[in-house]
């Protein structure tokens, strides 16, 4: 059969320290019998069965001009290529571009990638819109640099839409002046999807588990164009509790949902989507603390006590509203020593009040107990708010307040003393009691008409009681009697009485009519005549 010729070889090595260098060729043919000799000037390295081969640069001479060929085997037929003339040690060809990473700067589109070396290159970027896979090719020519500490190479492919979509390809050669440059084969087509321009729009809703919440999230996906290489989505923790169990810092996340357990404590996440173009804004993730207001007192912690690790401790301020405060948060596991914890004992202030969390962790899921904690107990800073009084009757007034903020409280509410004082009494003394601390209002009785008096209201901690609001109040004097009005009363009741009287009698005589009395004569006794 007849040979057909081979193309003339390369022969170069991929950047200026290498020492082996690669020859190649190609030739149109189907025959698995073909092989190969590669000649220098007159000496031959025979018997290749490949279009490639790879020498030593102790086998070749390499700053001097020299002539390469191939020459082609095919049964009982030969051919040879072309001969050339080349300096093999001023060669180089590096590798196609790798590692190829991208990010948009406005309507800039930065690429970088692995450097062959740390010399000037020059790079030749091709680039067509994803959406239109028949536009034919757009070529920049672009000269790089690289750095010492990286060695990466970066360019910057200008004026391009950043809410489009790319098809890329790369290829660069050496830009040395003594160097004769081969360039480099193409990279593998690399898709750049659109910038995520938006931070992700999400739902939010947390239910309660036994003892664990629930929190689930739904977002709306990303534009198509910057999707096109497909979408990850990152939950951060922005302040994990380290160490504590169920406890995971970050979340990588492929759906458009999510569902994570988290405590009974405050938490705040970061959530973004990514791409390979880079990563969308942030949107906050605030899941406040459940609302502390009908927490009991922490009859028993953990706080002295040797902790497994299954278990960790957690304490946070308690802001106005219920709400803990996630910067403020205390974090004690079971790998802090017995100093470490004392040393964060000493750290915790006194007169706050802290919420108190112990998280466990069953089958992935935190739970929690949660009660309310002070390091020490203080008096109220502030007195009862907004304290005023209203209905004044001639012996009672109605009270209200509301409650001190749960800040300035500085330790747990015992009761209200309510004290009343009689304002130019000077044989009535201070009168006080007790008032339950989870009522707002109050009924003040049994005060003297017509009196005014001096009412005042503190919050009691068992280390004592805080400042008083105060209010005065004046009570309704007695009514005076009218006598007049007493005697028209009298009148008006004695004549209905005796109009009824009279009426009655009318009614019985009607129904009860009086019996009739026989009439007897008077009789006397006179004597007949014939008795004359």
């Amino acid at each position: 059969s007849t040979c057909k010729a081979p193309s003339s070889p390369q022969c170069f090595r991929s950047n200026t320290g290498e020492t082996i260098y690669r020859c190649e060729w190609s030739m149109n043919t189907t025959k698995s019998d073909v092989t190969f000799d590669l000649y220098f000037n007159e000496t031959k390295f025979g018997g290749i069965k490949k279009t490639w081969t790879l020498l030593n640069e102790e086998q070749l001479i390499k700053y001097r001009s020299v002539d390469i060929w191939v020459k082609a085997h095919v049964g009982n037929s030969s051919c040879t290529s072309t001969r050339t003339s080349v300096v093999l040690g001023h060669t180089v060809k590096y590798e196609a571009p790798q590692n190829i990473s991208m990010s948009w700067l406005n309507n800039n589109l930065h690429l970088n990638w692995t450097a062959a070396e740390k010399h000037p290159a020059l790079a030749e970027i091709r680039f067509r819109r994803y959406e239109r896979p028949t536009e034919s090719w757009e070529n920049r020519l672009i000269t790089i640099n690289t750095t010492d500490e990286t060695l990466m190479y970066q360019v910057i492919v200008v004026n391009l839409l950043k809410h489009s979509a790319y098809e890329v390809q790369i290829r660069h050669q050496s830009n040395q002046p003594i160097i004769s440059p081969l360039w480099s084969d193409w990279s593998s087509v690399v898709i750049v999807p659109a910038e995520l321009e938006e931070e992700p729009e999400f739902n939010k809703t947390t239910e309660l588990v036994n003892g664990t919440r629930k929190l689930i999230l739904t977002w709306k996906p990303m534009p198509h164009a910057a999707a096109v290489t497909g979408v990850t989505y990152s939950l951060k923790d922005t302040k994990p509790s380290y160490g504590c169990p169920c406890e995971k810092e970050r979340h990588n996340i492929t759906t458009n949902s999510h569902v994570a357990y988290v405590s009974y404590s405050a938490v705040n996440f970061l959530f973004f989507a990514r791409n390979a173009a880079g990563y969308s804004p942030p949107a906050t993730i605030q899941v406040p603390a459940e609302p502390a207001a009908d927490l009991k007192t922490c009859d028993k912690t953990l706080l002295d006590e040797k902790l497994n690790e299954k278990t960790c401790l957690e304490l946070s301020e308690l802001q106005n509203g219920g709400h803990s405060r996630p910067e403020n948060k205390i974090t004690i596991t079971a790998k802090k020593k017995k100093k470490q914890r004392k040393q964060i004992r000493r750290t915790m202030r006194d007169c706050v009040r802290y919420v108190y969390f112990e998280h466990r962790c069953d089958g992935g899921k935190p739970t929690v107990k949660t009660c309310i904690f002070y390091q020490k107990e203080c008096v109220p800073l502030r007195e009862p708010q907004d304290f005023i009084a209203f209905g004044e009757t001639h012996s009672s007034a109605y009270l209200s307040w509301k409650a001190i903020p749960s800040v300035d409280q500085r330790g747990f509410l015992t009761h209200y003393s309510l004290c009343s004082v009689k304002i130019s009494s000077q044989d009535e003394s201070k009168e006080c009691h007790n008032i339950s601390a989870s009522l707002l209002k109050h009924h003040l009785e049994k005060l003297t008409p017509g009196a005014k008096y001096n009412i005042s209201l503190a919050g009691v901690t068992r280390m004592g009681e805080g400042p008083k609001a105060t209010v005065t109040i004046n009570t309704l004097p007695e009514k005076p009697v009218n006598v007049w009005w007493s005697f028209g009363l009298l009148f008006v009741f004695f004549l209905i009485s005796t109009m009824c009287t009279f009426i009655l009698k009318r009614i019985k005589n009607k129904i009860l009519p009086p019996v009739p009395i026989p009439v007897i004569q008077e009789f006397t006794s006179h004597p007949t005549e014939s008795q004359v």
